[in-house]
């Protein structure tokens, strides 16, 4: 198998919401879109995350469309997660965990979108 790109879809309840975020947050840009969708890009990526509208009839198989997000984390690796930390929160997106340090050397943070998916930033130390 050739796999020529990738991308990682989200149903949320409000796409733009959550677009915008990753746009003012993170730098991310739209590669297209349409009624019920959005494919939002990052230079530093190779995949896209598309951000689906919850219900929209195209989402197969209907039986896992779902509510928006529920239990997913889309994590970045950064070169200083407390400098990016400080640069989100003080933009005013929402905290769920300030940094941290696990055990096994994963510093993190975590900030939440306006549908509730959270976006976790990565620095080992």
């Amino acid at each position: 198998m050739h796999i020529t790109g990738s991308a990682l879809s989200l149903t949320v309840d409000d796409v733009e919401a959550s677009a915008d975020f990753a746009r003012r947050h993170f730098g991310f840009t739209d590669a297209m879109s349409a009624d019920g969708f959005v494919a939002i890009t990052h230079p530093d990526l190779g995949w896209n995350i598309t951000l689906l509208r919850t219900g929209l009839p195209s989402f197969r198989p209907e039986r896992i469309a779902g509510p928006s997000g529920q239990g997913l984390l889309i994590v970045f690796v950064v070169d200083d997660v407390d400098a990016e930390f400080a640069r989100v929160a003080a933009a005013g997106a929402e905290v769920v965990t300030p940094p941290e340090t696990e055990p096994w050397g994963e510093r993190y943070c975590q900030v939440a979108d306006p549908n509730g998916i959270v976006w976790q930033l990565v620095t080992w130390v």
